[in-house]
């Protein structure tokens, strides 16, 4: 009994990619987050929510390097990553994807991609390499295009897509550095109907083998993709749990809509 216990602990700490403990981070006296503990199962999909100000965006900036602590510790695969550089974590796996698209608006759908795949490479941004060597990565990228169903739109300039195909180029983009923790920005940002469901089934699409940390202020996609939900108000988690737990808390209602007159309808995405 002692020996399938301790199994199934060691195969709980396998599962871990990455964990937060008492993560806080202050500006000038304001604790943007405060006393964080998280936990980000490898092959979930984990969504981060909660009203405007809640601390979301500087979470997703101190996984990412992009600030530093003021206190606690962020580990990744086992190891402390907390006074890391953006570039040290990149390389280890934990690629972001950024709220606004970071697409070159006047290459081709094809020329995005390989770019990203020559500076998965580390060789990134070699323009005058030649053309037959650039060629070489076209199969990848077009592999990695028809992951995203934009196979058809290689050749197009990425200016001239839509916004949810734009987006759709933004995470094949961010696929071919090969991710093992893909970090997802508000993906469905500023999307109609149609385009929030599009990208919705892609992120479930290309979750497969993958662990995906989202932000997403959209319950309704929320609801359809993500594994576990983690609440946040005021820079601490008040709720953590399936759809089903989450939506159901009156905390979480309180805090996502600031009272719970219409709370149900917009956790429930419409």
């Amino acid at each position: 009994m002692l020996l399938i216990c301790r199994e199934w602990a060691l195969k709980m700490v396998d599962e871990v990619i990455l964990e937060t403990h008492q993560l806080v981070k202050e500006f000038k006296g304001f604790v943007a987050v405060n006393a964080v503990d998280l936990k980000i199962r490898r092959g979930e999909i984990h969504a981060l929510i909660g009203p405007n100000g809640a601390g979301k965006t500087t979470f997703f900036n101190l996984l990412t390097k992009f600030l530093i602590p003021t206190s606690g510790r962020v580990l990744f695969n086992g190891h402390d990553i907390t006074h890391e550089k953006p570039a040290q974590v990149a390389r280890r796996g934990i690629v972001r994807s950024f709220q606004i698209s970071a697409t070159f608006p006047h290459l081709t759908v094809l020329e995005n991609v390989r770019i990203a795949l020559q500076r998965a490479q580390g060789s990134s941004f070699d323009f005058w390499r030649s053309a037959s060597r650039l060629h070489l990565l076209n199969d990848k990228a077009m592999d990695l295009l028809s992951q995203v169903d934009l196979s058809e739109f290689a050749q197009v300039q990425a200016v001239e897509l839509a916004y949810g195909r734009k987006r759709a180029l933004e995470i094949a983009t961010t696929l071919a550095t090969e991710p093992e923790l893909m970090l997802l920005d508000e993906p469905t940002q500023g999307m109609g109907h149609e385009d929030v469901d599009k990208v919705t089934q892609l992120i479930k699409k290309v979750s497969a083998n993958r662990t995906v940390l989202m932000v997403e202020h959209n319950m309704g996609v929320v609801s359809q993709i993500a594994d576990t939900i983690s609440v946040l108000q005021r820079g601490q988690i008040i709720a953590e749990g399936p759809y089903q737990t989450v939506s159901a808390n009156p905390q979480v209602l309180e805090a996502y809509m600031g009272s719970t007159e219409h709370a149900l309808d917009a956790l429930h995405g419409h």
